[in-house]
């Protein structure tokens, strides 16, 4: 039986299944049929057939169908019946309440049984619409069959058998709901902020302009302004209104006026998250700004579009990637392994070279060949026949682009007449092309390939097609989709491809997952709203398919809630308006936060390697980064073309008076054999003792690669001349060195690979070898001395490699050979400075090292100096104010200037306007001229400098260089032109737009800005391939739109005319007034003009030729436009067209989209390299972030001397006093929740209720003052803070009882405003993800200030471009580029995507619909290539990469939030221990202590970071020891300890990358090394002690026995015991008091150590917990065993270090000082520990005794 336990508690717990857990408990019992395998599946059909029928059951569904009516009511019947024996039988076997497993607790069944009931419910409400009259078909009782679509979740659920216990589901479902959860707080936190805000900054947004005559009690349609506009009643704020007109309040409903505004709290609410969402929110503002000073809704609404939209949502994308990756490993086995695809290509592949390379062919042995000759399969298969494919492929798709069509009149065939032929040739070919195939490689060969089914598939298909009723069909997708064979072009994007789609399991269940979601939540809202009446958006499933697929989209998703939400309250109650309003935020919240986001997981995902991967890539980019390029670039290498022409010198002294042979050594390098150099690039010299050092091999010419090595048979004096000038080298190379002169001539020679070199900077080769010190305190000269042997010859200390590691070997050798790379570079460089004397000469002219030279060198590179080095110590001093000293210093002086004269000159640029030109302007003209000055001087400077191009370090030597130089040369051209007349599309019009790339200087001048454009420009392949699949997507859907839909889209602008014939003449239409639902009163007509008729396309998109289909299709893109496509499509071609524009919004936009989220993601983190980082490494890299942020508490020490002081410290740190602070935080900000106005009575209740909370708030502020006293209050920023709003309250209280106006309302709410933000800290969640999102404002600065600088000069080039276009759909009087300000505010709405395309089109304009000019401020008229350039390229590198970039950014740092005590190296709690321990030792509140006190710190911690003195006393030495030898015995810091801690607390090997556990290693190695030589001098310092004490009395008691001989002789015998056992008494005395002085003793050499023979470092067995806890045990088990005392054991040693002994043992001294694993330094460590054990004892050495002790 135990045994059988055992088993079935391996099998863990039982796995989800489809009918619950334990559906088939009854299989034996009567009604065993419910298990049966085709009554489940019967049953699930009845399921799916459920949602049909519920999603056909609409009266609108019946009207246009009658039999819809019986054939729902009959299936609905049968299937409710099915249901119903199946919960009667599953009753019946397991009982309903009682039974082991009852039917009414399985949450499946309760699931089960809910569904049958609204199945019953549904057929009774069916049978009293259909036969009786007690409900009305359009009844609201509909609503009860909403949860019926639920019931396909039987369906679904079949794929939710898991390979996983339920309990660890559960855990991952909970965490993952969890952090939703959080987020979502944190969402809600922002929103309720700007809806207090809107409420108080804008209330009631009602005046209007109307008519003077207008009667505000009866307002009707034709009393409002044309077009309806907002104003203000205040003449210096706002819009006025124009003459005829008066500005006034209406009080209308909501359902009138609209939903949202800033009436009270909830309507705010509303309207934020609506902004929020990027929809509709640029026409509020314009409202506000329209109503109020125009600084409020700039301030609110850009503020909120930041923080909202682009910062906290994306945080959403970073909660569900984390927890994406988490349920991908534990769902692995559901996805599958990557590259399972590839292992179901059954051929095999080999190797096959040739003349020009290798490649991988694949090759079918095993499976039966075609049947055509071996020239023709030798053909197939040949890069000929692939080119040929590819040409015909790409013919097909140009003669499909050059289908256009036209309208004037002629029938829609005769334009495709000719196509039609060319596509009988192609498709013919491509049936040859497969028949060619299947003939040359066989059925078999031919079908076993994925791309030859497609190809078979493509020629079938377009075969069809070619029947002339079928030819522009929906088979027109054949015919485009062979584009998508040209992938196979390229073998790059082809893996791209495969890499993004090739796992499609993913994804295609991502895909499922959200059309499954579609059909459910469509056919839920179809039920909730059908029965409204003259509503079509809800009335079939058709139409509510459309709507809910539009609120996925984001596009007017307002529209179908406020038209649905008017619809409800106008048929049923106001009430019920506010439930729908909740519904579709909820469904808006789900779709767009959370699938969405799914799908950028997913590709993420896809674009994740393994970690086996990501180890094999870190090594290949270490290599990488390894090999500096040693080539110089073309425009240096050109000198090496010229002879060398060296500067030669007459000498005046003989060589016998030089001390060293300055031989020149490029040189004496000719005289030595050009040798082929080594894989690694380092040999070892001969004859110098196994010296490993760098190989130079210089050569003039590249030599001729021979099979075999040319004989040389007269050699002798060749040989004699290398050997005599390698000696002379080598010498030369000594001598330096004794001089300490690091710059060593290379010398190449022949030998074993190592993995060393000598240089200025030396790469540790073993144990043993000289180490740099972290601070860098080792000299050169030092370390010069210490390798060199006694005769002067270079030598090394250990020369066995045996104990080196893998790894040690591939750091040292990637550091050897970055070493090697600079160093041949450098060498290169050096050669052409010596042989030709114009190189690095400026402008040929000046000279190298003239002193004009130098001084301009001076004024280009003297920058401010941000070390702050003590002169006397030369230790960096601690300063104020740090990051301003280091912002000063970020830049050199001169750059400084310039970027400061460069910001003028873009403030005078942002001042031209078409009226204000600079021709006109003299002020605008001394600006221009003092720019041009100053950047010539500034180039000036630079090129007598550095150069101007054939330098190292030249002016163009990249492509800011270029760029400066263009930017000077356009300014300089148009300083000395000034045209007076500037024509429309002319060289003067372009020259003023390449003036407003000035702005663009700044990205030069600024580092970090420039880093930004590098690391975009470096994940330029990325984009390019997702921009390359993206232009193949809009090349396939455009050439199919073309076929299908070109010359159909065009009507008359009349909508009662159908024939064109008819569209001629004039009509009346009506003008659009406004968006509130009023109506002209009963004898009046709407606002009308009277309209020309016209056939014409509609406005902004066709399908006539494939440049326009594509332009259309780019702006369905961005979500823009597709609601016009879909509507048009729909009105005149049918229902069934809206199919392709749904098809390719969710392939374009839901894929191809979030592969742009994606890719800059992925390449963000390759360049900040994190992308190849293990899973531990970073776990290591957040925990370095997380120890960042952590500050120390700040909080004083309970005052436990004072009773009083006591008494309130308790009171101020209980938790009820901390929650009723924040409760009164959170009743002091609803009072906000309405306007405050000096003319509401309720404002003042609600000022006096503030004063009151003010008065808390007051109370608690003097209460911790009195409880941590003045200055330990003020140790706290969130205290400081406190007291700031405190005080700013109390001026308040003051004003508002003696001012009482609108401003001191304002500044009282203002006063709540920042109360609200205490909430944050007083919350853990909101508190870190508000450092998540500050640490990622504060790292995107850069990114939004290079976002401000490009929008900046995109807004000037538009002032030139379409300053002056006239007014239409999207240019208005708010919306225009007529000055810059309104240009960048333009282009700030265009970055959210509102209607970008419609003031794209705008600009388009050209006559005759508008008025050309001869100059350009002169037209209204646009530019059609000019705005599609402009607008394109703006939305594009705006939208998909740089706003891409802060996602990238949100995700970097939100690592910092998301961690939890399974997971995280160190937790929040671990951190919040550490914190409260600090506090406790920094009494003082500094944040910083004295070392001698970080013992106490590490003796009170707990958790993970405790050490137990006594268990890890090696450990507590060694960490101790760590903090003093890195500050020199100074204070250290909170983050000193902490860093420290962290170190100690990982496993370094697993954690740390390569270069920073080679840094890690060596010091601990230090560290161990130092504590060892000190434990052995207290040690020995115990011994001479002992030694002396006991000589002491021993001399002692000789004296006495010689004095006292007489006495004692007859007591002799009766006196020894005693003084023996005195003897005894006393030494037990002298160890107890020793015990009691160094109770803490910590430092034991135990066997740890010397463990394992030849370790390198100790910190794997100090970094692992388990490893240490081992150790531990090791270590105390002896400990109780083993006798205290003793002489020949290593005593432990206190921290103080006296060296008094205490319990303990060690090995003995002679095996201590004879290994050398456990001292390496053979020199400075036993020798240094021998010579000062003789010195010390060498008066005594004669003692047997002493003998005995050092034993």
């Amino acid at each position: 039986m135990k045994m059988l336990g055992r088993k079935q508690s391996l099998r863990g717990e039982p796995i989800l299944a489809d009918y619950g857990p334990d559906e088939t408990l009854n299989e034996s019992s009567e009604i065993e049929w419910v298990n049966k395998t085709w009554v489940r599946w019967i049953l699930r059909v009845c399921s799916l057939v459920s949602l049909v029928s519920v999603s056909a059951n609409t009266p609108r569904s019946k009207e246009l169908y009658p039999s819809l009516k019986y054939v729902t009511f009959c299936s609905d019947l049968v299937i409710t019946f099915l249901f119903t024996a199946e919960m009667i039988a599953k009753m019946q076997a397991r009982g309903i309440l009682k039974g082991e497993v009852p039917y009414l607790k399985d949450r499946w069944c309760q699931y089960d049984a809910t569904m049958v009931f609204f199945l019953w419910i549904s057929i009774i409400l069916q049978i009293f619409e259909e036969m009786t009259e007690l409900v009305d078909r359009h009844s609201y009782l509909s609503v009860l069959r909403s949860p019926r679509p639920l019931i396909v979740v039987r369906l679904i659920r079949i794929f939710l058998k898991f390979s996983m216990p339920k309990n660890r589901l559960k855990q991952i479902l909970k965490r993952s709901s969890q952090q939703i959860y959080n987020v979502t707080l944190f969402f809600l936190f922002f929103m309720s902020l700007y809806g207090l805000l809107g409420v108080q900054l804008f209330g009631e947004l009602r005046n209007h302009c109307v008519k003077n005559d207008t009667d505000v009690a009866n307002i009707t349609l034709n009393s409002l302004a044309i077009p309806d506009t907002f104003c203000s009643t205040v003449m210096d704020s706002g819009y006025q209104c124009p003459q005829g007109m008066k500005c006034v309040p209406l009080e209308l409903a909501k359902k009138v006026s609209g939903f949202n505004g800033f009436d009270e709290f909830a309507t705010s609410i509303f309207t934020v998250y609506q902004a929020a969402s990027q929809e509709g929110w640029v026409f509020i503002m314009y409202r506000a700004i329209d109503s109020l000073p125009g600084w409020r809704a700039t301030f609110f609404f850009t503020t909120m579009i930041f923080f909202l939209s682009w910062l906290v949502k994306n945080v959403f994308i970073a909660v569900i990637t984390e927890t994406f990756n988490e349920m991908r490993v534990q769902f692995q086995q559901i996805w599958g392994l990557r590259g399972g695809q590839l292992q179901q290509e059954t051929t095999t592949q080999v190797l096959s070279g040739d003349d020009y390379g290798w490649q991988l062919l694949h090759v079918d042995d095993n499976k039966p060949r075609g049947w055509a000759p071996k020239c023709c399969m030798k053909f197939v298969v040949s890069a000929s026949f692939y080119v040929v494919i590819m040409g015909a492929i790409i013919a097909n798709a140009i003669a499909a682009a050059s289908l256009s069509f036209k309208h004037d009149g002629r029938d829609r065939s005769e334009f495709y007449r000719d196509y039609y032929y060319m596509e009988v040739g192609f498709t013919l070919f491509f049936n040859l092309e497969v028949i060619f195939k299947t003939w040359c490689l066989g059925l078999r060969g031919y079908w076993c390939l994925a791309i030859h089914k497609f190809e078979f598939l493509l020629a079938v298909g377009t075969s069809l097609r070619l029947i002339p009723p079928l030819f522009m069909s929906a088979l027109t997708y054949f015919q485009v989709l062979r584009v998508v064979r040209l992938i196979k072009a390229s073998p790059v994007l082809e893996d791209f491809v495969y890499k993004i789609f090739g796992p499609g399991k993913k994804l295609g269940s991502l895909i499922l997952f959200t059309m499954c979601l579609l059909l459910i939540t469509s056919s839920i809202s179809m039920q909730l709203f059908c029965f409204l009446d003259d509503y079509e958006k809800f009335e079939t499933f058709t139409n509510a398919f459309m709507s809910m697929f539009q609120i996925l989209t984001q596009e007017g998703w307002v529209d179908v809630m406020d038209e649905t939400m008017i619809k409800t309250m106008i048929n049923t109650d106001d009430v019920i308006g506010y439930f729908v309003a909740a519904y579709f935020i909820m469904y808006h919240l789900i779709v767009t936060l959370i699938v969405l986001s799914l799908f950028v997981a997913v590709i993420l995902d896809n674009l994740e390697l393994d970690e086996d991967l990501k180890k094999l890539k870190q090594m290949k980019a270490r290599e990488q980064s390894a090999g500096i390029q040693e080539t110089l670039p073309l425009r240096l290498r050109i000198f090496e073309k010229f002879p060398d022409r060296p500067t030669m010198t007459r000498l005046h002294k003989v060589p016998s008076d030089f001390s060293l042979p300055k031989v020149r050594e490029s040189f004496m390098r000719q005289y030595l054999e050009e040798e082929q150099e080594d894989e690694d690039g380092l040999t070892k010299v001969r004859g110098i003792g196994g010296l490993e050092d760098s190989t130079i091999s210089y050569r003039k010419r590249q030599p001729v690669k021979l099979l075999k090595s040319v004989s040389h048979p007269r050699n002798a004096d060749y040989e004699k001349k290398k050997i005599a000038v390698s000696n002379i080298i080598c010498d030369s190379n000594n001598q330096r060195l004794l001089l300490g002169d690091s710059g060593q001539i290379p010398l190449p020679g022949k030998g074993t690979h190592s993995h060393g070199t000598v240089s200025s900077k030396h790469v540790r080769l073993d144990q043993k070898s000289i180490r740099r010190s972290v601070r860098g305190s080792v000299k050169l000269k030092q370390q010069t001395y210490d390798h060199l042997k006694e005769n002067g010859d270079i030598g090394a200390m250990n020369r066995t490699s045996s104990s080196r590691k893998p790894q040690d070997l591939d750091i040292k050798m990637l550091q050897a050979k970055r070493q090697q790379a600079e160093m041949r570079r450098n060498q290169r460089e050096e050669d052409l400075r010596e042989n030709h004397p114009y190189f690095d000469t400026p402008l040929f002219a000046i000279g190298r090292e003239s002193r004009f030279r130098k001084i301009c060198q001076l004024i280009v590179y003297s920058r401010y100096d941000t070390s702050h080095k003590d002169p006397v110590t030369g230790k960096e001093r601690k300063i104020k104010y740090k990051r301003l000293h280091n912002l000063l210093g970020l830049v050199t002086y001169l750059d400084w200037v310039m970027i400061l004269v460069t910001t003028l000159s873009c403030i005078s640029l942002m001042f031209e306007t078409a009226e204000y030109r600079i021709n006109e302007t003299p002020m605008l003209q001394i600006a221009e001229y003092a720019f041009v000055v100053c950047m010539s001087l500034e180039l000036g400077l630079k090129i007598l400098a550095d150069g101007l191009m054939f330098t190292p370090k030249a002016l163009i030597r990249d492509m800011a260089g270029i760029l400066d130089l263009f930017i000077f040369t356009v300014s300089l051209v148009f300083l000395c032109w000034m045209p007076e007349e500037v024509p429309p599309q002319s060289s003067a019009q372009l020259l003023l737009i390449l003036r407003c790339l000035r702005p663009l200087r700044i990205y030069i001048l600024v580092p970090h800005m420039r880093k930004v454009v590098s690391e975009l420009c470096r994940g330029f392949k990325e984009i390019l391939l997702v921009s390359v699949l993206l232009i193949v997507l809009l090349f396939v859907f455009a050439s199919y739109g073309v076929q299908m839909y070109g010359g159909q889209l065009a009507r008359c602008n009349d909508p009662m005319v159908v024939e064109r014939k008819d569209c001629v003449g004039v009509f009346v239409r009506e003008i659009f007034v406004t968006k509130m639902k009023l109506l002209p009163r009963e004898n009046e007509a709407p606002p009308a003009m009277l309209v020309p008729r016209v056939w014409a396309n509609p406005r902004r998109f066709n399908f006539d030729n494939i440049g326009n289909a594509m332009l259309a299709l780019f702006e369905v893109l961005s979500f823009k436009g597709w609601l016009d496509i879909r509507d048009v499509l729909k009105m005149r071609l049918g229902f069934a067209s809206t199919i392709y524009i749904h098809i390719f919004v969710f392939l374009g936009c839901m894929i191809g989209l979030t592969l742009f989220v994606g890719v800059v993601i992925a390449n963000y983190s390759e360049n900040k390299g994190t992308a190849l980082l293990t899973v531990d490494q970073r776990r290591w890299c957040d925990l370095k972030k997380r120890l960042k942020i952590a500050q120390p508490l700040h909080l004083p020490p309970r005052p436990d001397g004072r009773a009083f002081r006591a008494f309130i410290y308790d009171i101020t740190q209980n938790i009820y006093f901390k929650r009723f602070v924040a409760v009164s935080v959170i009743i002091n900000s609803s009072l906000l929740c309405v306007a405050w106005n000096q003319e509401d009575n309720r404002t003042k209740s609600l000022a006096i209720a503030s004063s009151l909370l003010n008065l808390v708030f007051v109370c608690e502020v003097v209460m911790k003052l009195i409880a941590f006293t003045p200055r330990g209050y003020w140790q706290s920023r969130r205290n400081r803070y406190d007291l700031f709003v405190t005080v700013l309250g109390v001026v308040w209280i003051i004003l508002n009882y003696t001012i009482q106006t609108n401003e001191s309302h304002m500044f009282g709410f203002m006063v709540i405003i920042l109360r609200f933000f205490t909430i944050t800290g007083k919350h853990a969640t909101l508190k870190m993800l508000m450092l998540t999102v500050g640490v990622s404002v504060y790292k995107s600065f850069f990114i939004i200030m290079g976002m401000f600088v490009l929008i900046l000069s995109y807004a000037l080039a538009g002032c030139i471009l379409f300053g002056t276009v006239k007014y239409g759909e999207g240019i208005g009087r708010q919306a225009n580029f007529q000055t810059a300000t309104n240009g960048i505010t333009l282009l700030f709405r265009i970055v959210t995507g509102e209607d970008w395309n419609k003031i794209m089109h705008d600009c388009m304009v050209a006559p005759p619909f508008c008025t050309p000019g001869e100059n350009y401020w002169e037209t209204d008229c646009g530019n059609f290539t000019g705005s599609l350039i402009f607008f394109c390229s703006f939305y594009v590198i705006i939208t998909y990469i740089v706003l891409n970039l802060l996602v990238a950014i949100i995700m970097e740092n939100f690592s910092l939030f998301y961690s939890n005590e399974e997971d995280a190296l160190l937790s929040y709690a671990d951190i919040r221990n550490f914190q409260n321990t600090w506090n406790i030792v920094d009494v003082n509140q500094r944040g910083v202590i004295p070392v001698r006190k970080v013992k106490f710190i590490l003796r009170l911690l707990k958790g993970r970071l405790e050490v137990d003195p006594e268990k890890d006393r090696l450990l507590f030495k060694h960490m101790c020891y760590e903090l003093e030898r890195l500050h020199n015995g100074d204070d250290v810091t909170f983050h000193d300890v902490l860093n420290m801690l962290s170190y100690r607390s990982v496993d370094i090997r697993k954690s740390l990358q390569l270069e920073e556990l080679m840094a890690r290693e060596e010091l601990e190695y230090i560290i161990e090394e130092e504590v060892a030589k000190q434990t052995i001098r207290n040690w020995l310092d115990n011994c001479l002690k002992r030694i002396r004490v006991q000589k002491e009395q021993t001399s002692l008691m000789a004296g006495l026995r010689e004095t006292n001989e007489p006495l004692i002789v007859s007591l002799h015998d009766e006196k020894k015991p005693p003084i023996h056992d005195k003897e005894k008494e006393v030494e037990n005395k002298e160890g107890e008091r020793t015990r009691e002085r160094k109770k803490g003793m910590i430092m034991v050499r135990t066997d740890s150590m010397t463990s394992i023979s030849g370790r390198n470092y100790l910190a794997p067995t100090l970094s692992d917990a388990s490893t240490r806890e081992k150790h531990a045990r090791h270590d105390s088990k002896p400990r109780k065993t083993r006798p205290s005392g003793g002489s020949k054991n290593l005593p432990h040693v206190s921290e103080g270090g006296e060296g008094i002994p205490v319990t303990g043992s060690a090995p003995p001294i002679s095996d201590i000082t004879s290994n050398k694993a456990v001292l390496p330094r053979s020199a400075s460590g036993s020798g240094e520990v021998r010579d000062w054990w003789r010195e010390q004892v060498g008066y005594n050495s004669g003692s047997d005794g002493e003998d005995d002790n050092m034993d």
